[in-house]
């Protein structure tokens, strides 16, 4: 079987498995609804202090959607692991470098079309909800707008984070083999670090664990504002996640 054959098989397997459409379909609105329920809770009006990148605020939801890719990331080979199929694939498939690439660009893209949708339409709840809020120009926040660089390039960029965060989990299964532990090494690497990182008092320190960090780093790339003062730049960030 070549590459095209094994395209072919993997994604018959992931839109077949139970749950892969439902887990990606929350992914979609949860991504959305969280980001509008923190539009919703956020104000900028006079005597406030006013958050000062509104499309970082409407991309929260991706902080939550992340979870359901990362798992789906997980199952997409350890349930084969987990029920003994995964022999049957390597039997039909020998070269095991072959399915990993066929399951990973299948995975993929299907991840960046979730993705695309949940930034699109949290950035669409940005642009209504938050105006009614305080985000007005009068306050100097200009509409959010998918036709801004830097607005489109913080929503493109958080489906490519969601992209590599599939590839993350899918690579950790590969090498764990078992998706419960698959399951708490991503979660963790996703969610401690920000822990961690805010418990460390010194600044160096802090600064190093957010460069690294896959959460901190890779969503650096939704920051449109105060680049400079960035632990990493938005691509330089996307990149560390990458590697």
């Amino acid at each position: 079987m070549n590459l095209t054959g094994a395209l072919h098989a993997e994604w018959t397997k992931l839109r077949t498995a139970p749950g892969t459409g439902w887990m990606l379909l929350a992914a979609i609105v949860l991504t959305i609804a969280v980001s509008a329920v923190t539009d919703a809770g956020t104000g900028c009006r006079t005597g406030l202090v006013c958050q000062p990148d509104p499309a970082k605020l409407s991309l929260t939801g991706i902080d939550l959607g992340q979870a359901v890719v990362a798992i789906l990331g997980v199952l997409a080979i350890g349930t084969e692991y987990s029920t003994g199929m995964i022999g049957v694939t390597f039997t039909a498939m020998p070269r095991r470098t072959t399915v990993l690439a066929a399951k990973a660009t299948v995975l993929t893209a299907v991840v960046l079309l979730a993705g695309t949708l949940a930034a699109s339409g949290s950035v669409l709840a940005g642009r209504l909800i938050l105006p009614g809020h305080g985000f007005t120009p009068a306050h100097g926040y200009a509409a959010l707008s998918l036709g801004d660089g830097p607005v489109l390039r913080a929503a493109l960029g958080s489906a490519l984070y969601l992209g590599l965060i599939a590839l993350l989990s899918l690579g950790i299964t590969t090498i764990a083999r078992d998706p419960a532990v698959a399951v708490g090494v991503v979660l963790g690497l996703l969610y401690l670090f920000p822990i961690v990182t805010s418990v460390v008092s010194n600044p160096h320190w802090q600064r190093h664990l957010e460069q690294i960090g896959p959460m901190n780093a890779g969503l650096a790339i939704q920051a449109t504002t105060g680049l400079t003062s960035l632990p990493l730049s938005p691509w330089t960030g996307l990149s560390v996640l990458a590697a």
